[in-house]
């Protein structure tokens, strides 16, 4: 009785058009039963600072060394010193891309070294259990040694990679957040702020849109008020980031303070730059998007659509018959 319930074709072309049906009204409707979690998300900071201040006043009360800084791993920082694995890239290459991606000290650094050798010695030997223990593969012996040296250099390039997708995220993030950053630097310039202040205004304001952005904001004011440089904050800011409208950002400030020149105007300018980009790439991404749903339609698309036009037909046939 099932198995002939399971092969009406009428019963599961109407099981199809409920599923479609029903994932069509909930698609529809997740926009307007999305609720707004601002507010929990700035309660619950509030909170977990208060947690923060309260047990590093009790450390400070019993004595205890607070540590701004984390250390490396006792083990990584063995490895790394035994193997002098600081040659296999260069050393100021890694840390501009582990400070673009957000991780600053000489934890992250030495943590980095370490996977980049241990990750493909892990994939080698897993691929080995794996092919020629647990799989059974009736192929060639090359062909087994082959997929583990497949294994072996995805290891080995398993680290930048993910590396390579944290820059991108925090670059995404710090690009969408940054023309509207600079329209409320201009704001807090030409009110009379110094440019101290206006980055440490913007950057409590702009956390809530993009936490990256605040925190090089923060940063760069820390930096500008130790550093005997001025020029060298900026350059900094521009190096962390690695975005092409932040360079030349720091660029326009750094000939602003050089020579003297309105820094309101230098931001209003850029400002609009940064902004005209944004939208540029917005059109870019829209005018790229009919090629890539050719593929998507044609398969998905169509065949429901056949379905639909000749489904009736068909089941008439296969009812005559």
């Amino acid at each position: 009785m099932i198995a002939d319930l399971l092969h009406d074709p009428r019963l599961l072309m109407m099981i199809l058009a409920a599923i479609a049906a029903g994932a069509t009204v909930v698609t529809l409707a997740m926009p307007l039963l999305a609720s707004d979690t601002l507010s929990k998300r700035m309660n619950a900071v509030a909170v977990e600072r208060e947690k923060i201040r309260q047990r590093e006043r009790e450390l400070m009360a019993r004595g205890d060394r607070v540590k701004l800084r984390a250390t490396p791993k006792q083990y990584m920082q063995r490895v790394v010193e035994q193997f002098n694995l600081s040659k296999w890239v260069g050393q100021e290459e890694a840390r501009t891309l582990l400070t673009q991606a957000g991780y600053r000290g000489s934890a992250p650094y030495v943590g980095f070294l370490f996977f980049r050798m241990v990750a493909p010695l892990a994939m080698l030997v897993l691929s080995v259990v794996y092919v020629f223990f647990v799989l059974n593969l009736d192929q060639p012996t090359t062909i087994k040694i082959g997929l583990c040296i497949g294994a072996t250099f995805f290891g080995i390039q398993l680290p930048p990679l993910v590396l390579k997708n944290k820059i991108q995220k925090r670059q995404l993030s710090i690009r969408r957040a940054f023309p509207d950053a600079l329209d409320l630097l201009l704001i807090c310039v030409e009110s009379g702020m110094s440019i101290e202040a206006a980055l440490r205004k913007v950057s409590q304001e702009v956390g809530i849109q993009s936490i990256p952005l605040a925190e090089e904001f923060t940063l760069t004011t820390a930096e500008l008020s130790y550093l005997p440089d001025r020029k060298q904050a900026y350059e900094n800011l521009a190096k962390r980031t690695g975005l092409e409208g932040v360079k030349s950002v720091c660029l326009a400030l750094q000939q602003s303070e050089r020579y003297g020149t309105p820094m309101a105007n230098a931001l209003r300018v850029m400002a609009q730059e940064n902004r005209d980009m944004r939208m540029a790439e917005a059109e870019k991404k829209a005018a790229g998007l009919p090629p890539k749903l050719t593929v998507p339609m044609i398969v998905f698309f169509l065949p429901v659509l056949f379905i639909v036009i000749l489904g009736p037909a068909a089941i008439q046939v296969m009812s005559m018959k």
